[in-house]
């Protein structure tokens, strides 16, 4: 992997750590906000960097469904990271019901995001 993808892909991490924090701080104030809640918008440096090798084999990937499961596989960590993170801070949250949603909201971007990049 080349350095400016990497460069890239650490920014784009912090860019999606520095918006969730901003979200969660307007919506229920930055001085409620748990030390846990800064501590996992870390772990999304190391999973948009880690998802690289999956959108790049995604990207030469023919067969539509297995296109669609590798842009699934790359989506997942960073999303939910960002997505399950923020429930959590809700009281009385459903955890299964937010991961469900989370899932079903992958599935549908996965097959949206496969079928605008066909392979060249």
């Amino acid at each position: 992997m080349s350095s400016p993808l990497i460069r890239a892909a650490v920014l784009t991490g912090v860019g999606i750590a520095v918006i969730n924090i901003l979200f969660a701080g307007t919506r229920y104030g930055f001085a409620t906000l748990p030390v846990w809640f800064y501590a996992v918008q870390l772990l999304l440096l190391p999973a948009m960097v880690y998802t690289l090798r999956i959108f790049g084999q995604a990207l030469r990937t023919r067969p539509y469904v297995q296109r669609a499961a590798l842009y699934a596989l790359g989506w997942a960590p960073p999303y939910l990271i960002y997505s399950l993170s923020g429930e959590l801070l809700r009281p009385g949250v459903n955890v299964g019901a937010a991961v469900v949603s989370a899932i079903v909201f992958l599935l549908i971007f996965a097959a949206v995001f496969a079928a605008i990049r066909k392979p060249q």
